[in-house]
């Protein structure tokens, strides 16, 4: 688990993850309305050196951003409630790029095999606070973790 005090730490979290990501990784983003998903998005793409505005694709689905050191691939499935396999995730979730999935719990079945799952959950006493829980699902979200844990605890020495 991590806690992430402010909006700084939060970028710098996230920054953290894009610079470790490899192609092929898949991460769940999951917490309550409010709990820094997307702002968690625009550090990761800021990670992987994409500097052009990161949307929500809460209608869209799925926004593609290829101007970094490796695709990013960002994906809200809030409003999926049918048919997740029928928008073709997989070739998402196997392909050269991070996949980062806002809800993706509520794929179920239609999630990758191999995947991490970060929860953000509010601070109930400090508005700014997150804990983030990580759940890591298969050996390349195990190792995907691992970089991640490495890197903020080097960064906090």
């Amino acid at each position: 688990m991590f806690t992430i005090n402010d909006l700084e730490a939060t970028a710098a979290f996230a920054k953290i993850i894009g610079e470790v990501a490899e192609p092929g990784d898949n991460l769940v983003l999951t917490g309550d309305l409010g709990a820094g998903k997307t702002t968690m998005t625009k550090g990761i793409a800021l990670g992987l050196g994409i500097e052009q505005l990161i949307k929500s694709p809460t209608y869209t689905i799925i926004r593609e951003y290829t101007n970094g050191r490796m695709p990013l691939y960002h994906m809200d499935v809030y409003r999926v409630e049918y048919g997740a396999e029928d928008l073709g995730l997989d070739d998402y979730f196997e392909g050269d790029g991070l996949c980062v999935i806002e809800w993706g719990n509520l794929l179920e079945a239609s999630l990758p095999e191999d995947y991490l799952e970060l929860i953000l959950e509010k601070d109930d006493t400090d508005e700014q606070k997150r804990l983030v829980k990580c759940h890591a699902y298969g050996t390349k979200a195990t190792a995907f973790l691992q970089r991640i844990t490495k890197k903020w605890q080097a960064a906090h020495e």
